[in-house]
């Protein structure tokens, strides 16, 4: 960076299939009903809590003030068959981060064997419930990351990679939430410095560069690192949507789903096996709605395959 240039932050990927899932939640959300209704509805009000989680974040990073390229909703996967959904990776001169984007309701104790522990106020009552650690679930996208650089690399390289890694890598946990407050008073060193809130992530990234002592890498070396990590990206087709459509599906007999619903024919298809892909078919119940307790046939490839039939009479004789 020249002396009178004016700092650079790149964004080489901004979008996030998190907004493209709150727009399939919320369509799905006008035609659901009875429980469902209720599981897609806390689903939507967690998932737009991420979504301004990780906006408030983008915003930290666009008004950093230094050089960095950003890529946000980073899907990779390595050789082994390991993958990570990574929130941010954020390359800077010196060090790139891997960001965990929290937006947690409630305080936060991490205790002394690392645990993470959440106290909610609900009428007028605290309650405390354990949640899984972001440090581990950050940890192994960290491990996923060092091996998807290294896989195609000689065993002298990437084992000197690997081994350089921890110097130029590190992991952070930011919560995003303002509100929340984190007592970390008994946990580890190691542990409150990879926990931060959105508020000290640039002090934190302008802080850990300067002690680093690694050498500085210019924003053109930023932007070319960043497309190889692009390249790395794998647009990843949104399907955990269709575990509510499932439970649509069951709810609800044939008749109500015509979208969904193969033709109905006067007799099981041959072997007890679905016409369209071939999989077994299993029988399901209405458990709610007008057909409650009505009996249908339904299709194992589920989601892959939406084939249901109701059964009628003749075929329970």
């Amino acid at each position: 960076m020249g002396l009178f240039s004016k700092p650079e932050v790149v964004i080489a990927k901004e979008s996030s299939n998190a907004k493209e899932y709150l727009r399939q939640l919320e369509e799905l959300a006008e035609k659901a009903a009875g429980e469902n209704a209720k599981k897609i509805a806390k689903e939507i009000a967690v998932v737009k809590a991420g979504i301004i989680g990780e906006d408030n974040i983008l915003f930290e990073l666009k008004n950093s003030g230094m050089d960095m390229v950003v890529l946000h909703d980073l899907y990779i996967e390595s050789v082994s068959g390991a993958s990570a959904q990574i929130d941010f990776l954020v390359l800077t001169p010196k060090i790139n981060f891997v960001l965990e984007c929290k937006n947690l309701f409630g305080n936060i104790e991490i205790n002394s064997k690392g645990d993470f522990i959440r106290t909610i106020r609900c009428g007028g009552r605290y309650y405390k419930e354990g949640i899984y650690s972001p440090i581990t679930q950050n940890q192994r996208h960290l491990q996923v990351l060092k091996e998807r650089r290294s896989e195609n690399d000689g065993k002298i390289l990437a084992a000197w990679k690997n081994y350089l890694f921890k110097d130029f890598f590190r992991g952070l946990v930011v919560l995003a939430n303002p509100k929340t407050v984190v007592n970390d008073r008994y946990a580890k060193k190691e542990v409150k410095e990879q926990v931060i809130r959105a508020d000290q992530l640039i002090e934190t990234i302008k802080r850990m560069n300067k002690a680093s002592k690694e050498s500085a890498s210019s924003l053109k070396d930023l932007k070319e690192m960043g497309e190889r990590y692009l390249q790395m990206h794998i647009e990843k087709p949104i399907t955990y949507i269709e575990k509510f459509k499932q439970e649509e599906l069951e709810d609800q007999p044939a008749a109500e789903q015509p979208a969904l619903i193969e033709p109905a024919k006067p007799e099981l298809p041959e072997k007890n096996r679905c016409p369209k892909c071939g999989k077994p078919l299993v029988m399901r119940e209405a458990r709610r709605g007008a057909h409650v307790g009505e009996k249908f046939w339904g299709c194992t490839g589920f989601p892959q395959c939406h084939f249901i039939k109701k059964i009628v009479k003749t075929e329970n004789k």
